[in-house]
């Protein structure tokens, strides 16, 4: 979007009032005014190829056509984006800590209806099944900035691109297994989390928010919990392992101990509660990360000590991302401070090397302080040179 403002055309203008089809407006631009619909819609799309404004034209669609910049589109994507985000979280969890042969037998026996975990499932399935299809009928942008609104290359385009991946993600493994009574529950887990091939997709979209700082802050610390939670159903499906094979050493065993829970093979539901083991493992992964480690949760056989070293290395890799990001970011944000400071500092040299007197002097600051605050710092006339 090319932004054209200058003193003499302030968004104060009447013509670009007039030229604005709603009640208020954000800026001017070369088409003229931008409503603030218009603006809300390009930064809540999700889109990864959203038209220019200067470019935005009628396109001739067939029928049953989407326009991948239509307010529709828009919400479907947020939607799915917040379907993403529910499988990215709960699929791990429900492989490794809800998932057991008690819930594998109450399945055959009442359905779905003993869990509503699974109906959502199947609503998140059936949801990305549809966003599939819309996918086909929505139109894109090819290189030479055209909106492509064929049905034939509109399905092209998307088989090469990100089908196989939407796909993966949408095919229903738990019905197809269920019906099947040779397959085990931890085949379940394990092909569910084919869902979070949905996240690269994801990550792909929210790359236009990388220019807001307090975005790209949010977004890391997001990342950094998520690994976390991962790393955390990880760390109990190996201290699940390891509790049937090693001699009661395992975390989980020290764990149930330490609570009064301890174990029970003759006892269906010995040991500690859900709640108490997620927690606890979520803790062991964050102070692994953040490479505290208070000690209090240890390994003990050799995969968990594995698996240890191969956190606190995942650890000191994000850890140094996100402490680079976030100074990368501070930095960002007081630049335009920085620079005030420095202008300053030269318009005072240069008032003490003539010896101007103080009227002049007074003056000649307040004059720069309104400048920067009109401009903030801006160059006019070599911003000009590419409008």
């Amino acid at each position: 979007m090319e932004w054209q403002y200058s003193l003499q055309t302030l968004p104060l203008k009447n013509e670009s009032k007039e030229n604005c089809k709603c009640d208020t407006f954000v800026g001017t631009s070369s088409t003229g005014a931008i409503c603030p619909n218009k603006h809300l819609m390009s930064v809540l799309s999700l889109g990864a190829d959203v038209l220019p404004e200067y470019k935005l034209q009628t396109p001739k669609i067939q029928k049953w056509t989407i326009l991948h910049y239509s307010p529709f589109k828009a919400v479907w994507d947020w939607v799915i984006l917040l379907l993403v985000i529910y499988t990215a979280i709960f699929t791990p969890y429900s492989a490794t800590f809800l998932l057991s042969d008690q819930e594998e037998d109450a399945m055959q026996t009442c359905g779905y209806s003993c869990s509503p975990l699974n109906v959502v499932d199947l609503i998140v399935d059936i949801m990305f099944i549809v966003d599939i299809i819309i996918n086909f009928r929505t139109t894109y942008v090819n290189s030479n900035d055209e909106v492509v609104s064929k049905s034939f290359r509109i399905a092209v385009h998307y088989l090469k691109g990100w089908f196989l991946i939407d796909m993966v993600a949408a095919i229903p493994f738990d019905l197809l297994i269920y019906r099947s009574e040779e397959e085990t529950t931890t085949l379940i887990g394990l092909l569910k989390t084919a869902r979070l091939l949905r996240l690269v997709r994801v990550a792909r979209k929210l790359d236009r928010y990388s220019e807001y700082g307090a975005a790209v802050l949010f977004l890391l610390m997001c990342t950094f919990a998520l690994i976390a939670h991962w790393l955390a159903c990880i760390w109990y499906a190996i201290g699940n392992v390891e509790r049937l094979t090693s001699a009661g050493i395992g975390w989980l065993d020290n764990l149930g101990s330490q609570l009064g829970k301890p174990y029970n093979d003759s006892i269906i539901g010995s040991g500690p509660s859900t709640r108490d083991k997620y927690v606890t493992a979520l803790y062991f992964t964050f102070s692994s990360l953040t490479s505290v480690g208070f000690g209090n949760v240890s390994p003990n056989t050799n995969s968990e000590k594995i698996f240890s070293i191969c956190v606190m290395l995942i650890g000191a890799l994000m850890y140094a991302s996100i402490f680079g990001n976030v100074s990368a970011i501070i930095q960002r944000l007081y630049s335009g401070t920085a620079r005030y400071h420095a202008q300053m500092m030269r318009v005072r040299e240069f008032i003490r090397f003539h010896q101007i007197p103080n009227p002049l002097r007074q003056r000649l600051e307040e004059y720069f302080q309104h400048a920067w605050s009109y401009t903030n710092g801006i160059d006019m006339n070599s911003v000009s040179m590419y409008v």
